[in-house]
């Protein structure tokens, strides 16, 4: 033995045992053995793996962290693994899915910084449409709070207009209470052509004293949480849809209590949406109020094809505007800022008779055809919003 380790160049340790393994396996004995330890001592227990799979049978769309947030949060008294143990667990049974990389647009700077607290910001949309499975258009109207993510609403309408998501919007007020902005995209109904973008809705709201904000056309991520919430949505309620629209509204109804109550949201700290959420101290009121301004604006009303009266004159307004009552505050011999309840909406030159959309006070530009509203303070309320970054 000696001599025949000295020749091969190994220690007569190993000679013996490489003797022993081929007496007792004879020559497969004699390949190379796995190096990995018998014994794992920090591998996950059985029966915690099986809670793990289960888990995930039954939330197909959870990853490795919502699934660890949801069992630490359910059942405190275990050690879980850590979530990148979980993705691996989930791998070895088939049961990942990797999404296929993108180039990502860069974030947009901090859209939400003024969403501190529960209904800072309500976010409204429309999820792009889909059939049922018996040829039925959906439109799910969704309706979430933008700081702790809760989703207000998930309706289905017949149709995509003013009346329809109006009824929303108050049984959502009533419910909840009153937000102090809501923001929106340009589409119709939450928007217009005329004049500051107003729409009936928008009209609605402002009465409430809520302030419309919308994104910039072409910017989604602008409303990147509401987006992202409707992917969710997608994945868990529309591929596939539902056989028709009953069906289809019983499924959003369980995922709207599931996203609330259950599913965690990293955002939150793998919380879910309903642990954070508080409903608005601002009550819906008994009856829609309407305009009311102070004592040192002139009032006019607003007749059926959009004008108002001006020294013997016809000024258009707007037709969004027919049947309302709006402000007029001087700003100085020529120029003054049209209102609307406490929201400041467009410029009117008494000179010319002219309206016109108000200046962007962001802009430094000496050029502005009103310079003086430009410096001016608005006591009452932030104007309307169409761009998002000003008002961040």
């Amino acid at each position: 033995m000696a001599e025949l380790c000295r020749h091969y160049g190994i220690a007569r340790k190993t000679g013996y045992k490489i003797l022993t393994r081929w007496q007792e396996r004879g020559a497969k004995g004699l390949a190379d053995q796995s190096q990995a330890p018998l014994h794992h001592p920090n591998q996950t227990a059985e029966g915690l793996q099986q809670q793990v799979l289960e888990l995930r049978r039954a939330h197909m769309s959870w990853g490795p962290r919502k699934l660890r947030g949801w069992l630490m949060t359910h059942r405190p008294q275990q050690q879980w693994p850590a979530a990148s143990t979980i993705g691996e667990l989930l791998k070895r049974e088939g049961l990942a899915h990797p999404r296929r990389q993108r180039r990502r647009t860069p974030p947009h700077t901090q859209p939400f910084a003024h969403a501190d607290g529960s209904n800072q910001v309500w976010c409204v949309d429309f999820k792009g449409w889909f059939r049922t499975r018996d040829g039925d258009r959906i439109d799910p109207f969704t309706m979430t709070d933008a700081y702790s993510r809760y989703l207000l609403r998930c309706q289905t309408v017949a149709k995509t207009d003013t009346a329809a998501v109006t009824s929303l919007c108050e049984a959502a007020f009533r419910e909840y209470g009153l937000p102090h902005a809501i923001r929106s995209d340009n589409g119709a109904p939450f928007a217009s052509c005329a004049i500051a973008g107003l729409s009936r809705l928008a009209l609605y709201w402002m009465k409430l004293g809520i302030v419309p904000e919308r994104i910039q056309p072409g910017h989604p991520e602008q409303n990147g949480r509401h987006e992202r919430m409707h992917r969710t949505l997608k994945a868990e309620t529309a591929s596939p849809a539902e056989a028709n629209r009953r069906r289809q509204q019983q499924a959003f109804d369980r995922f709207r209590e599931e996203y609330n109550q259950q599913r965690p949201h990293e955002a939150l700290g793998q919380r879910p949406p309903g642990t954070v959420y508080t409903p608005s101290p601002r009550p819906y009121p008994e009856r829609l109020p309407n305009p009311e301004y102070d004592s040192g604006l002139l009032v006019r009303s607003v007749y059926p094809h959009g004008q108002f009266f001006w020294k013997g004159h016809n000024v258009f307004l707007s037709k969004v505007l027919a049947g309302e009552r709006i402000g007029l505050e001087q700003i100085d011999e020529r120029y003054w800022c049209v209102y609307f309840a406490a929201f400041p909406i467009a410029y009117f030159d008494a000179a010319t008779l002219d309206v016109g959309n108000l200046p962007d006070p962001q802009q430094d530009d000496g050029n502005l055809e009103i310079p003086k509203y430009r410096n001016s303070q608005i006591p009452t309320a932030p104007p309307l919003l169409d761009k998002t970054e000003n008002h961040v």
